[in-house]
Formats: C-alpha cells, sequence, structure tokens
C-alpha cells in the first residue's frame, strides 16, 4: 500500500477491485479548503474513464507492470499464442485485448504486452505495419483527376482503402490505431 502523494501519471492502481491507468493527476489547494488528488483514470479492461479525489493520506495499491515484446506465433481459438523474445517462454493472449487492430497481426510480428502478475492486461501492435495487397480492382486510366480511393484486401484478410494507383501485389503501410493506408513501400 501507498499514500495518494506518491501515485504519478501512468501508474496502474487496483481500485474498486479493478485495474485502472492513472491518465491526469493533479494536487489541488482550493483556498482554505484541505487538499486532495484529483485522478482521471481510465479502466484497463473496459476502457472506461472514472474520476475520483484521493485525500492526501488516503491508501491506494499500486500495481507493478512489465511491458515486454513478444513474437506472435500463431491462433489457439479464442487466444493468440506469443513467444518471449528472451527466455522463449510462449504465453497465450486473449484476443479481445488486441482490439480492432488484430485483423492486421500476421505471423512473426513482434506485439508489445504488459502484464500485472502473470496476467496480460495491455496488448499492442506497432503504430504501423507493412502488408501486401492480395485483391483490388485495376485502376482505370485517367481516373486520377481527384483523391479517390478504392477497396483492397490485405494478406492477413482484412479490408481498407487505397489510392487508386495501388495494385495487387504492391506493399503497404497501414495504420494499426485507425486503419488507414499511410503509404506504398517500395
Amino acid at each position: 500500500m501507498a499514500k495518494a502523494s506518491e501515485v504519478k501519471s501512468g501508474n496502474v492502481l487496483r481500485f474498486n477491485g479493478e485495474l485502472v491507468s492513472v491518465e491526469e493527476y493533479i494536487h489541488r489547494t482550493p483556498g482554505n479548503l484541505r487538499a486532495f488528488y484529483q485522478a482521471r483514470m481510465r479502466n484497463v479492461k473496459t476502457g472506461k474513464i472514472v474520476e475520483y479525489r484521493f485525500r492526501t493520506d488516503e491508501e491506494v495499491t499500486i500495481c507493478r507492470v512489465e511491458t515486454n515484446d513478444y513474437q506472435y506465433l500463431y491462433e489457439d481459438g479464442d487466444y493468440l499464442v506469443v513467444m518471449d523474445n528472451n527466455t522463449f517462454d510462449q504465453h497465450n493472449i486473449p484476443k479481445l485485448l488486441f482490439g480492432n487492430a488484430i485483423k492486421f497481426l500476421k505471423e512473426g510480428m513482434n506485439v508489445t504486452i504488459a502484464f500485472e502478475s502473470d496476467e496480460p492486461i495491455v496488448a499492442q501492435l506497432p503504430n504501423s505495419v507493412e502488408l501486401e495487397i492480395t485483391y483490388t480492382e485495376p485502376a482505370v486510366k485517367g481516373d486520377t483527376s481527384t483523391s479517390a480511393q478504392k477497396y483492397a484486401t490485405v494478406e492477413t484478410g482484412a479490408e481498407i482503402r487505397v489510392p487508386l494507383f495501388i495494385n495487387q501485389g504492391d506493399k503497404v503501410k497501414v495504420d494499426t490505431k485507425t486503419g488507414e493506408y499511410m503509404e506504398r513501400v517500395k
């Protein structure tokens, strides 16, 4: 247990039985009233924002979170099997931790996973990935006067929107958070 004065932005706390990540933590001293800490926290599992005022002497539980890079090996039902790059230990990670970005995940890719006492709590793909276009309609010459886009399927099976000049077999860089085309890779 730690005092509320020891908490910093970025810490992970156990708050009301749930894990929350502290996004904003401000010390306030309003006029002649007692000082307090105003915290804005995000629930790790649900993503819901929680706001709370801590007294300066209030006890809080700061969780120890270890973040490391892992290599994605294969899919196993509702789990993804990843391997620690240093110790070669394998872990089963729930698919739902990756969110919508999972559709851009391919075997052999490195991912970042945060553990709190052997329980995975956060999983992230790199900010951008390079994928090959497996199917797209051919562009018609002369259709490039505007910034028109067409649908294309990448090697993971996800469908994205790309400019008309992208052809089947091209490699493109895709933003994993938004799923948007970034640029063509040479």
